[in-house]
């Protein structure tokens, strides 16, 4: 978003009235979907400060630069956790199995997926947003090549549970996947135990 409002700002200057047009965006009430963006890109299309090519280039750029921003919308933790990475990790490999109490007969829920012939798959999934901000979600979502310090844990990790988990990190622009033995997760010094006080075997990882 801070690119695209760079973006905009430096078109703003192509117009005669700049900074009576900057004046009048501090006074602009927005409601969905006519948003202080649209009201730009309107004004430069009509005073022709912007070609409708540009447009499209100004699209296009933002569209790449944020293809998964759209998961930073999604406000419950399940929704983007289990449903959304549980399905996206399933497209990418289709011979995962849910787990059942036919495919492993000591099944009880503690694990995610199943693949044969005996390997337990736990997925955890998080989403790479500004550390220091109270914003939502979609607004303090990071790009991958953003410096700004971020906040991403896995949590509720439960080595003894799985033999391999699947991490997934969602940035605006990219996912990165990160398949690790249930032993090395146990082992090393980000893993931190006892997240819930009672919960035997189980911790975070930042």
């Amino acid at each position: 978003m801070e690119q695209l409002r760079k973006q905009l700002d430096k078109l703003i200057d192509r117009l005669a009235n700049s900074d009576e047009f900057r004046s009048q965006l501090e006074d602009l009430k927005s409601v969905y979907p006519f948003s202080e963006y649209e009201y730009i890109i309107s004004h430069l299309l009509a005073a022709q400060k912007l070609t409708l090519d540009e447009y499209y280039e100004l699209r296009d750029d933002y569209i790449n630069r944020n293809l998964y921003l759209y998961l930073f919308e999604i406000s419950a933790p399940r929704g983007f956790g289990e449903v959304w990475a549980h399905g996206h990790l399933k497209e990418l490999a289709p011979s995962l199995e849910r787990p059942t109490k036919k495919l492993d007969k000591d099944y009880s829920g503690q694990y995610d997926f199943f693949l044969a012939p005996k390997i337990r798959i736990e997925v955890k999934a998080s989403r790479a947003v500004a550390f220091d901000s109270d914003e939502p979600l979609y607004i303090k979502a990071l790009s991958s090549s953003s410096k700004h310090p971020f906040d991403m844990n896995f949590q509720q990790i439960k080595p003894a549970c799985c033999d391999v988990f699947v991490w997934l990190a969602a940035w605006r622009n990219l996912i990165r996947y990160w398949v690790i033995p249930s032993y090395e997760v146990e082992h090393n010094k980000h893993y931190s135990q006892g997240q819930h006080r009672g919960n035997v075997g189980e911790g975070n990882s930042i």
